[in-house]
């Protein structure tokens, strides 16, 4: 039977990434990036199909675990009734082939340990031919993959697996390093595990001592960044959504999608995240990677890209695979790749003018492209999409996907107006308008003072808190207050916001998933903006407690089991544990903000005044007003 997703724990070398059992194993790892076939694939399957376990063989009393402070350096505590010894698993950040190296550190009595190695390659399909070097190393090859295990221990090999037992006595440390490289190149050569273990506690502390992570929340944004840093592809800067495919949304379901991909969808609070934080490098780094990812006819822009910016992410299914926990399909790529989704243009827009806005770039990078990006916009924003969350039944006129048209030609008038390039503003001027003009008209529900998920629906969509956030409309405005509180009649479920009512929604999946952890984070968001700071703080503290016990989150949180649901780490959730954690600690100088970034225009028809909630007062509004 699979783990609890929240059992696991993630180490990385900021090219690919492996999750670790709290029994040891490491159940899943990709190599040599994060969307390359998988030699360890148990998570998806049974052992059979790829794992790497060391653990103890006498009988455990407890098992704790830690990251060191301030790394991405896994240490994981096996107390029994012989004494106790620490597995310490990490991945050294590389320019050169991947090596994943786990230490045995004995600390009290001798502990006896075993050690198993099944390598699958191509996702647990295919046992390599295992032979020995003259160094007494192990080499297994099979097509184009080859992984060298290098260990003093004595090992041996018995039903195409390798095995090992061993004893740690206090004060000894027993090594173990799995290096990668291609079949066709010479084996890579041997590590020295102490250097290489000094020499990532380095690198993690140095990079974690640039981070602005100040404030009571400040260890909960320090492990959300360090995730963030972690599954980020460093050759290109792309951030892909999480490491993992096929981790179901629904145990048991059919929403199992392959999330090893980087999605424009995230780009603007992600770069903010990461500017707040005062991680200028990777920011940068994320915003050059878009730039280039969507290079070309905009008409062909897609809504997720590769790591180096890959187009063709075909969707097929793994079929020898029985899925976590029997949940099928597994899928490798996306079909959703190919989908229209109009708002992923604005999202582009709003990245590259708040990537402005925190002078990450002269002022006319890539304006030709966004010219281009316009126009396309010009002519398309009319035409039904698929939302922002990707849906597989009909297109609609989602109302956030209009508005996010709208936001396209807000940030093109900001750049002219704001920062000196040039374009046909009074053209955007009357096509925002007009934009702004039919989302009132047909996006707002006035019998029941909200926003609706789509045109002609009665149905709500937590996209729709976002709407102040984007410079649509005024946090203060009865309007978007009484989106909030439907929302909060509507979607909060067992205190966390489902980003659809699935039984209500022809989505073209049927119904079931779990809460989407960013959603909650967006709820708490507009309680700031609304004055309603008191409660943005208890559903933090909330979303803070769905946290594992090395603070990683899910995509999903299924509050009913309460276990984490969804691929998993998720770059999107920790992207709003930190947007969210800074608004609610930088009142006196709010974190950077789509809604009201120098001088935007929020948009609300006849705006009437605001009815304040009884102890509410005016500072409140006034520090959640500018909210990301």
């Amino acid at each position: 039977m699979s783990a609890p997703i929240e059992s696991y724990g993630l180490i990385g070398d900021c090219q690919t990434a492996a999750l670790v059992g709290l029994d040891g194993s490491i159940d899943w790892l990709c190599l040599p990036r994060f969307d390359s076939d998988a030699c360890f694939a148990s998570l998806l399957g049974k052992p059979s199909n790829g794992r790497w376990l060391i653990t103890t063989s006498c009988e455990t009393v407890e098992v704790t675990r830690r990251y060191r402070p301030n790394t991405l350096i896994l240490e994981t505590t096996f107390r029994t009734d012989r004494g106790s010894a620490t597995l310490i698993d990490f991945m050294l950040p590389r320019e050169r082939t991947s090596d994943l190296i786990r230490l045995v550190r004995g600390d009290e009595g001798e502990v006896p340990w075993c050690m198993e190695l099944v390598l699958r390659f191509g996702y647990g399909a295919t046992i390599p031919w295992v032979s020995r070097l003259d160094d007494g190393s192990l080499r297994a090859v099979a097509g184009p993959d080859m992984a060298i295990l290098r260990t003093p221990v004595t090992t041996w090999g018995e039903n195409f697996k390798t095995s090992a037992m061993f004893t740690v006595g206090a004060g000894q440390v027993v090594p173990f390093v799995l290096s990668y490289g291609p079949s066709h190149l010479p084996p890579p050569g041997p590590i020295d595990c102490g250097e290489a273990l000094a020499d990532c506690e380095k690198f993690w502390r140095d990079w974690t001592d640039a981070t602005r992570t100040d404030g009571p929340y400040s260890d909960a944004i320090e492990r959300s960044l360090i995730t963030l840093k972690a599954l980020t592809y460093a050759p290109s800067g792309g951030i892909v959504a999480a490491p993992t495919t096929s981790l179901p949304e629904k145990i048991g379901g059919t929403r199992n999608w392959d999330y090893r991909f980087c999605w424009i969808r995230d780009s603007t609070l992600t770069l903010l995240a990461l500017m707040n934080a005062g991680v200028y490098d990777e920011a940068t780094a994320w915003r050059d990677w878009l730039q280039r990812a969507v290079a070309g006819n905009p008409a062909d822009m897609q809504i997720m890209y590769g790591l180096m910016g890959e187009r063709r992410l075909t969707e097929s299914e793994v079929e020898w695979l029985p899925g976590y926990l029997d949940s099928k399909p597994v899928r490798i790529g996306n079909a959703a790749h190919g989908q229209f989704q109009l708002d992923v243009y604005g999202e582009l827009m709003d990245t590259f003018e708040q990537a402005r806005e925190g002078a990450l770039a002269p002022t006319d990078s890539g304006w030709a492209l966004q010219l281009e990006l316009v126009k396309h916009v010009e002519l398309s924003w009319k035409n039904p999409d698929y939302g922002i969350w990707e849906t597989r039944g009909p297109a609609l006129h989602f109302t956030y996907s209009k508005v996010m048209a709208w936001v396209v030609f807000d940030r093109a008038i900001r750049a002219v107006e704001q920062h000196g390039l040039t374009g046909p503003v009074e053209q955007w001027h009357a096509t925002r308008e007009a934009i702004r003009a039919e989302v009132w008209e047909h996006g707002f529900d006035a019998d029941r003072n909200t926003f609706r998920a789509a045109y002609g629906k009665t149905t709500l969509d937590a996209s729709l808190l976002l709407l102040s956030q984007v410079g649509f409309v005024d946090a203060e405005d009865p309007r978007y207050v009484g989106t909030v509180e439907a929302i909060e009649r509507d979607l909060l479920v067992d205190g966390f916001v489902m980003r659809y009512d699935t039984a209500s929604t022809d989505d073209g999946l049927g119904p079931g998933e779990g809460a989407f952890l960013a959603c909650s984070f967006w709820l708490a968001d507009a309680y700031i903006s609304i004055g309603r700071r008191e409660d943005a703080r208890i559903l933090f503290e909330r979303l803070l407690a769905t946290r594992n016990d090395v603070g990683l989150l899910a995509e999903e949180y299924d509050g009913r089991t309460q276990r984490l649901v969804g691929n998993f780490p998720q770059a999107f959730s920790h992207v709003g544990l930190i947007n969210t954690a800074f608004n609610l600690t930088r009142a006196a100088h709010p974190a950077e903000q789509r809604a009201k970034a120098k001088g935007a225009d929020v948009h609300s028809p006849s705006k009437p005044q605001t009815p304040r909630r009884p102890g509410s007062g005016p500072e409140m509004a006034e520090s959640g007003s500018r909210d990301i």
